[in-house]
């Protein structure tokens, strides 16, 4: 059973059982830079507004925007 993608989706870094996302809630269009922090170095990632897939939840301990746009 699921809901659309936006429709429970909480804004910023959530997991599900298998998957985590980032969801960019903005009303305004904007990319903005994440940090991903995963196993080794954490990444950077460009997101656009919405959900945005960024890896397997055994993978992926959290993100966060860092401030900036892209």
């Amino acid at each position: 059973m699921s809901a659309g993608p936006a429709a429970a989706a909480p804004c910023g870094f959530y997991e599900t059982s298998s998957d985590a996302y980032y969801n960019h809630c903005t009303s305004d269009g904007s990319h903005i830079v994440i940090e991903i922090d995963d196993w080794g170095p954490n990444s950077e990632r460009c997101v656009g507004p919405g959900v945005t897939w960024i890896g397997s939840a055994g993978d992926i301990d959290g993100a966060w925007y860092v401030g900036r746009t892209c």
